[in-house]
């Protein structure tokens, strides 16, 4: 499953934002986290927001999520595996009772999609689901459901991306690019637009999937964790061992006297 985003028709009502938070059961009440550039950025009560652009004389809004890339650095970073892609789906889902809060995912997405709850008590990772219990059953994300303009349109990538390049090739107005579509590996969120991407705040990344840089380092990680956990063990042993023989000797000594 997959989601094309024209960007042409969103009037930035912000509908979509009011569905996620209410699928999800986010925090309505929230004050944003992060601004940038006076535009309200995600945080981990905002899987998705709606952000105002203005230039070459036209106001586009763009919606801004997880992109669910085709092949996911935070999921190649996970080595507890709490981030997975769902391979039914397409959904890169977060389960947080495998999380070990190292916190990789943040660095390794090259879109610093995911968010870290930095003032619960038990903090977790927060990013957009995709629905991915909705898709499951069928259904459309819930804020593809709540989109009233034609802006989001889910169904098959392969579909989505064949209406995506008749629009642009039949429709002047449109860049000739897709969005979603290569970027580091591809991605199922795909966008089209009639301003330069750019200039609408896009990352500008590279084709090659973040993964094919990041699995022969990361594979270390989980080798390297076993060791130092045994290297600690070993060390708390060791100083164990040290204090119950001086203790043992501070007793022989006490009984000499």
């Amino acid at each position: 499953m997959a989601v094309l985003v024209d960007i042409t028709k969103c009037i930035g009502c912000g509908g979509c934002s009011v569905a996620c938070k209410l699928y999800n059961k986010l925090d309505f009440k929230a004050k944003p986290r992060n601004k940038k550039d006076g535009k309200v950025e995600l945080d981990d009560n905002r899987w998705t927001v709606i952000q105002a652009n203005r230039t070459q004389d036209k106001l586009r809004f763009v919606k801004k999520q997880c992109l669910h890339c085709l092949e996911p650095a935070c999921a190649s970073a996970c080595f507890s595996k709490a981030i997975q892609k769902d391979e039914k789906t397409g959904a890169v889902v977060y389960y947080p009772d495998l999380c070990v809060g190292c916190r990789y995912c943040l660095v390794a997405c090259p879109y610093s999609i995911p968010k870290y709850q930095w003032n619960e008590q038990f903090p977790q990772v927060a990013k957009c689901q995709m629905c991915d219990t909705r898709l499951q059953n069928g259904d459309a994300p819930a804020c593809v459901s709540a989109c009233t303009t034609g802006c989001l349109t889910s169904g098959k990538r392969d579909d989505l991306l064949k209406r995506a390049h008749e629009i642009i090739d039949n429709d002047p107005r449109y860049v000739k690019h897709i969005y979603g579509e290569h970027e580091v590996g591809g991605a199922e969120w795909l966008y089209i637009s009639d301003v330069p991407f750019e200039e609408l705040g896009f990352k500008q990344v590279s084709e090659t999937p973040v993964t094919s840089y990041s699995k022969s380092y990361l594979s270390k990680v989980p080798g390297f964790a076993v060791a130092w956990a045994l290297f600690l063990a070993g060390l708390g042993y060791y100083n164990h061992r040290v204090e119950k023989n001086k203790k043992s000797d501070d007793n022989d000594k006490g009984q000499e006297g």
